[in-house]
């Protein structure tokens, strides 16, 4: 535990308490209730940090946020966000905590060896990107989805996200970042209607923070992996 502990870094501590305390303090200063909402942000903000780290726990704990975040999505109906994190952000992140225990970096459990794609996987990653987004936009629009537009691009920015975490390529994070922008706007207009929400706001600038922090971490073990693999 010792060991887990200093493995993490003052700046990730900085992080990671900021993100929690600005989580907590929003609920009660607005008197929330949704103690579903509070627990989700914060298992979620933990997640980001042990992902920006390339550690396999944080694959772990997204699965967990993943079901909570779902049921807080239906209640607002982003059938959207629901499907996609339910039906493809979970599974994916069950994929990733499987791919990254299977390929640690030098018998490192708690780091992963970074991934590069080949244009080819590139090319088909994206056009697959863009057939689930598109068929996602009518389904999404037979549920009576609200805001649906910017709730589809969602479905766009988190597969990509969810994919590149499973193919442990450093680009997750750009794609991450891009979905908390499209979550922020989303949970804004919520919370526009029902304070009740604003946590959810909150919880997304966070991972927008975070998310930040792991492309930028991730390109430095990208790069200390290279050189130490010469």
């Amino acid at each position: 535990m010792k060991k887990f502990l200093k493995s993490i870094t003052w700046i990730e501590w900085l992080i990671w308490g900021i993100s929690v305390i600005s989580i907590i303090v929003c609920f009660f200063v607005f008197k929330n209730t949704q103690y579903l909402y509070l627990v989700g942000a914060l298992i979620g903000a933990t997640a980001l940090i042990f992902v920006s780290k390339g550690n396999p726990l944080g694959q772990f704990l997204t699965i967990v946020f993943s079901a909570f975040y779902g049921v807080i999505a239906y209640s607002y109906n982003y059938y959207g966000e629901m499907i996609t994190y339910l039906g493809m952000s979970a599974p994916m992140a069950l994929w990733a905590l499987i791919s990254w225990l299977k390929n640690p970096y030098k018998g490192n459990k708690s780091e992963v060896k970074v991934n590069s794609l080949s244009l080819r996987e590139w090319c088909l990653f994206l056009t697959a990107a863009v057939v689930i987004t598109v068929s996602f936009f009518f389904v999404l629009r037979a549920l009576n989805t609200a805001n649906l537009i910017i709730s589809t691009v969602s479905v766009f920015t988190s597969f990509m996200a969810a994919y590149l975490t499973a193919r442990r390529n450093r680009f997750y994070a750009v794609c991450y970042a891009l979905n908390d922008i499209v979550l922020i706007i989303m949970w804004s207009m919520a919370s526009y209607e029902n304070i009740t929400y604003l946590p959810m706001v909150i919880c997304f600038i966070a991972f927008f923070v975070t998310d930040t922090y792991g492309f930028i971490n991730w390109s430095i073990m990208n790069k200390k992996q290279k050189e130490n693999d010469i």
